[in-house]
């Protein structure tokens, strides 16, 4: 295993590589992939020093759990760090019905996802999204016990607001929030990331290239029959307007040779050393790409020509659309 930069989910948290693979894409939500291509493509990531692995168990309903199972299989656990998020319920036509986390829900969640890792423990687990229907302190106090019960290693939650935040902090230590951040989406900026840091609470990014809309590799005419079809950003003028973004990030992408993925996660690395970026590669060539920015120094002359590209706030159209923003604890 290659040794790359670390970086630390927090005051309470563990060492991770300063990359996490986010291994969504391989089951749900971008259309169809390959499972022999993702299974290596984890591979890749694990022989290349990416030691943190980002899944949820409603991630084609389990499918990714065992997808990550068959991948550790040949592997030694304990080079891995292994994120699960939990409570979204979903039916068997792809649906969505709102999240569960109640302490009963965190119980049986936990005991399903460690059978289908194949593991005894999980080392971060967290709520994919806030329960209204459930006080935060009552599902942090669940996930606390199974910490004690060594089931579980560290907290975190994902899409929360400061409030919340401070609630559940309050409670048992959270080692990181995992949350939507890139160039075009950094509202977390105003308040949110504030709270983490004076918390000690990393911030696991993912999003980094706004599912690929500011990648460099997304084009106007290009068509998709996934979850980006009813995606704001990717409708119509809107559409237009974020692509004409990365042909001002293309130029100084060009004139530091990198690819524009690779200045677009180098830009949110740049942001500290309490932020891990999670990339969603399902292949080996991007996976390759991706790490490439790890070896992208920025300097100020290129911070602030990237501002000058794509201004704060410079993004037309929601991250995500009106239904599923209204569930966001962090848009609140």
């Amino acid at each position: 295993m290659t040794a790359i930069p670390q970086r630390h989910l927090g005051t309470s948290g563990p060492a991770v590589s300063a990359l996490g693979l986010g291994c969504m894409g391989m089951s749900d939500l971008y259309g169809p992939a390959d499972e022999v291509e993702s299974i290596a493509t984890i591979h890749a990531a694990i022989d290349a020093g990416v030691n943190l692995l980002d899944t949820g168990d409603f991630y084609g309903m389990g499918h990714n759990e065992l997808l990550i199972n068959q991948a550790l299989r040949d592997r030694n656990r304990d080079d891995v760090l292994i994120s699960v998020k939990f409570g979204a319920l979903r039916d068997a036509d792809g649906g969505w019905h709102g999240n569960d986390a109640r302490p009963e829900a965190v119980r049986n969640s936990l005991a399903y996802t460690l059978r289908r890792l194949g593991t005894d423990h999980v080392d971060v687990y967290r709520p994919a999204r806030l329960d209204p229907a459930v006080p935060i302190e009552e599902t942090v106090g669940a996930i606390a016990e199974e910490v004690r019960k060594g089931h579980v290693r560290h907290i975190g939650l994902s899409e929360v607001g400061s409030e919340t935040l401070r609630r559940a902090h309050a409670v048992h230590p959270i080692a990181d929030l995992q949350i939507e951040y890139a160039l075009i989406t950094r509202g977390i900026e105003k308040d949110i990331l504030p709270t983490a840091r004076e918390l000690g609470i990393a911030v696991t990014a993912y999003g980094v290239l706004s599912r690929g809309l500011i990648s460099g590799h997304w084009t106007a005419s290009r068509e998709t029959k996934d979850f980006r079809a009813v995606s704001p950003r990717f409708q119509g003028e809107n559409l237009d307007h974020n692509l004409s973004l990365v042909e001002s990030l293309r130029g100084i992408a060009a004139d530091k040779g990198v690819s524009v993925a690779q200045l677009a996660i180098a830009w949110v690395l740049s942001r500290g050393e309490d932020i891990v970026p999670l990339v969603g590669a399902r292949r080996r060539d991007r996976l390759t790409e991706a790490l490439g920015a790890l070896e992208v120094t920025l300097t100020d002359a290129d911070l602030a020509a990237i501002e000058s590209a794509v201004p704060e706030d410079a993004a037309a159209g929601d991250r995500y659309a009106a239904l599923q923003m209204a569930h966001l604890d962090s848009e609140r």
